[in-house]
This record gives C-alpha cells, sequence and structure tokens, in this order.
C-alpha cells in the first residue's frame, strides 16, 4: 500500500474546505502557474519538448479558464458574470491561439489580465468590511 502524498492531501482538503471565493483565487493562481510554466517551452530550442511544454501547461491552464466560465452563475450574477463570461471566452481564446501557432504574445496578454484579475480579487478578500458591491460579487460563482 503506497502512503498518500501529502501535498496532494493538504491540497485536496484546503480545496474542500476553503469558501468559494477563496476557491476562485485559488483557480486564478493555478491558470497563472501553468501559464507561466509555459513560457519557457517557447524558446526551447528542442522541438518535441517545446510542444510538450507549452501544450500540457497551455491545456492546464484553459481547463481552469473553462471551470472558472463554467462555474459563473448567469442568472444571479447579473453584468459582472456576463463580462467575466466574455473575458474568459477572450482568454481561452487567446490561449488556443498562441498553443496553435506556438506564440507567446497571447499567453503573456493573458497572464497580465489574469494577474490583474488575481490581484484585484484578493484585495477584495482581504478587506475586514468589503464594501456591499464587493460582497455580492462571490455570488456570480455557484458552489458546484
Amino acid at each position: 500500500m503506497q502512503n498518500a502524498n501529502p501535498w496532494k492531501s493538504y491540497r485536496q482538503v484546503t480545496l474542500l474546505t476553503a469558501p468559494p471565493g477563496q476557491i476562485v483565487l485559488m483557480l486564478f493562481e493555478g491558470a497563472l502557474r501553468a501559464l507561466e510554466q509555459a513560457l519557457p517551452g517557447f524558446s526551447c530550442s528542442d522541438p518535441a519538448e517545446a510542444n510538450m511544454t507549452i501544450h500540457n501547461n497551455l491545456q492546464r491552464a484553459q481547463d481552469i479558464i473553462r471551470e472558472l466560465n463554467g462555474a459563473l452563475n448567469m442568472e444571479e450574477g447579473g453584468e459582472f458574470a456576463s463580462t467575466m463570461r466574455r473575458l474568459y471566452d477572450y482568454f481561452d481564446r487567446r490561449i488556443w491561439e498562441s498553443n496553435l501557432r506556438k506564440k507567446r504574445e497571447g499567453v503573456e496578454e493573458v497572464i497580465r489580465h489574469l494577474t490583474e484579475l488575481r490581484d484585484a480579487w484578493a484585495t477584495m478578500l482581504s478587506r475586514p468590511n468589503p464594501l456591499p458591491a464587493a460582497s455580492a460579487v462571490p455570488s456570480a460563482i455557484t458552489a458546484d
């Protein structure tokens, strides 16, 4: 019998016990990590290694972006959810184009925008008494 990976167990417990707003932050960070891990592949001289590094990491980032997109509650999220849906669709398209053409510009653009979103989200979560509008933002995300 193999021992469980303690890091994997920790991440699972953290994910299962985190509030929805914190899960969104974790997903932003995961997508950014995958995008940043893809960047070295664009300058790799070995085509097989470059394609594997780029493709695998961009696929992971797209999966996370699609999860964020799919978790939006379009009925209760109002204009915020609609805006985020369009933004996530745009990110997904830019990542797909970068993967197809093996060009880093789309990845760098998504990193810039996603970093701003992540930072704003983290700031909102860190406020002891969020503004009324900010406290409504997590309701755009379902708990599926």
